[in-house]
């Protein structure tokens, strides 16, 4: 009797202190917006641009250059192409970065420049950097110093919900690249096929490199203790283009607000159109009350997700149980049909551009490491509207009727997965 007393008194304990750190993990983030804000200016007001500069910490740099990389066909090799040209230093810091053919791809490329003398550093999720032992061996026995961020020990179990999701990759503190693409053979081919993801990723230069080097540095030290930092990773950026960017990051404890706050801001200051696409789409009340203001208002409201080849179908059940608002103001959704739809890309009154890493739920709002790239430019933002577009044509309009003629069991499993989600 003794002895079944102790192992259930044991178990207890144990039980204690899992259910202690789930609570822990599932709450690490800041306090998150809970309100709509006034709107006291547009997008096209120099207002707009001074509070993003100052809200969210770096300012919006003149004489950059972002160029569009299309699908996996564009992607890969414009980052492949990048790294065998580097001369002194690669950062790499992804959340997915999976065995496979183009993962072989990027080792054989990353141990090729460490074998001739380039530094290089790769940050990779713990969850989400699934390379196998031969090929992270592979890595290291050649030079490339490889990290895991978050790595479970017994004194930070409590992090083991935050995640790094960014995707940056910036090479002899010159060329960056960002956006929402994986590495991983899902986002081979041109999406155009349910075994390729449809995604956009961008190619940067100019002085918000430096912006984006900053953000690989700052997680960096955190999974390290070591500061990178000289010529070699943070070269003078002359200007190349005539594109005003920034660079902007969140993370539990370290103002993850600012991308909820980027987003609301952006949405409310919005006088003729938003088009959102978004590969997680799960919106609080206060982002759903925020984007039915706008509607209201006649700005017109298009945001595009994934159909029926969305990945987590849960995701897509709880996005379905938000809708009712949106479409009942008159906004439109869509449904990517040819494959899994990636894209992370918002674009205000065709002037103002988002991209990087950030999904449009909580958990990127508050839980995960997540990077943006705001770019404030007619010319450039005209590209990605004719982008959107084009994935509109490819998609399926819900309309409010069929939104609200799903039967009984889907409306349940609907709101079912909204009441987990808001939980997670």
């Amino acid at each position: 009797m003794k002895i079944q007393r102790a192992r259930n008194l044991v178990l207890t304990i144990a039980a204690t202190m899992l259910s202690a750190l789930l609570i822990l993990n599932f709450s690490i983030g800041d306090k998150q917006i809970d309100r709509r804000f006034e709107r006291l200016y547009s997008v096209s007001d120099p207002q707009f641009r001074r509070t993003m500069g100052v809200i969210l910490g770096p300012s919006l740099d003149p004489g950059n250059k972002v160029q569009q990389l299309v699908n996996g066909e564009q992607i890969f090799p414009a980052m492949l192409a990048a790294i065998r040209g580097a001369r002194k230093t690669i950062t790499f810091e992804t959340y997915i970065f999976w065995s496979g053919s183009i993962g072989r791809e990027f080792v054989d490329a990353l141990t090729e420049r460490a074998r001739h003398g380039v530094r290089v550093h790769v940050l990779l999720d713990w969850i989400g950097g699934k390379l196998d032992d031969s090929q992270l061996e592979h890595l290291q026995k050649n030079g490339v110093n490889v990290r895991r961020y978050n790595s479970p020990r017994w004194n930070n179990l409590h992090l083991l919900n935050n995640r790094t999701h960014r995707k940056l990759l910036v090479v002899d503190g010159m060329t960056g690249f960002t956006g929402g693409v994986g590495i991983a053979d899902l986002w081979r081919g041109n999406g155009n096929h349910p075994a390729q993801w449809r995604d956009t990723h961008f190619q940067v230069e100019g002085p918000v490199v430096g912006q984006m080097q900053s953000a690989f540095i700052d997680n960096w030290m955190q999974a390290t203790g070591e500061v990178l930092h000289g010529e070699a990773y943070l070269p003078e950026l002359p200007p190349v283009g005539p594109q005003h960017a920034q660079v902007f990051t969140s993370s539990p404890g370290g103002g993850s607000e600012s991308m909820q706050l980027m987003y609301l801001l952006s949405i409310t200051s919005a006088a003729e159109t938003i088009r959102l696409s978004a590969s997680y789409f799960v919106p609080d009340t206060v982002a759903v009350n925020t984007l039915v203001a706008a509607a209201r208002r006649g700005v017109k409201v298009q945001i595009i997700l994934p159909g029926q080849h969305q990945d987590w179908d849960i995701v897509r059940r709880a996005s379905r149980a938000t809708w009712g608002p949106l479409l009942r103001a008159g906004a439109e959704i869509y449904e990517y049909t040819p494959s899994m739809y990636h894209v992370k890309v918002m674009i205000i009154d065709d002037t103002w551009v988002s991209v990087g890493s950030t999904n449009f739920d909580a958990r990127s709002f508050a839980i995960n490491d997540e990077a943006n790239l705001n770019i404030y430019d007619a010319g450039f933002a005209r590209r990605q509207v004719d982008i959107f577009l084009e994935d509109l044509r490819r998609s399926h309009r819900v309309t409010l009727h069929e939104w609200e003629s799903r039967g009984l069991a889907d409306k349940a499993l609907d709101a079912g997965a909204s009441l987990i989600s808001s939980q997670l």
